[in-house]
């Protein structure tokens, strides 16, 4: 089932900051991430997360760093900062209040 942009939209930066609470990771790795775990619903392509993660740097919620393994090559990983772990709070806690308000509107909320 293909879902329209803007339910997406509004979510990416959720999604990105939930991930990156759960450990650093590099760009290829999240859109891995996010897909696995919406079983595919969620697909991002590299033209559409670097853009965000930027936003991200530059809000102050994420920072970057170069970290090169041996055998591997040298990748740029985002971590969360604690003020993107506050925004992240605040974003979760609107999400609930936003879908508990849908479920009743829409009747699934009514026992």
């Amino acid at each position: 089932m293909k879902i329209s942009k803007e339910l997406v939209k509004g979510s990416t930066v959720m999604m990105i900051l939930t991930l990156l609470e759960r450990k650093p990771m590099y760009g290829y790795e999240m859109i891995k991430e996010i897909e696995s775990n919406s079983n595919g619903v969620f697909t991002f392509k590299e033209g559409t997360l670097y853009p965000i993660l930027h936003t991200l740097e530059a809000e102050g919620w994420v920072e970057a760093y170069w970290c090169e393994q041996e055998g591997a090559r040298k990748r740029k990983y985002y971590r969360i900062t604690d003020q993107g772990k506050g925004h992240l709070e605040a974003k979760k806690k609107e999400w609930t209040t936003f879908r508990s308000a849908l479920d009743f509107v829409l009747g699934e909320g009514r026992i």
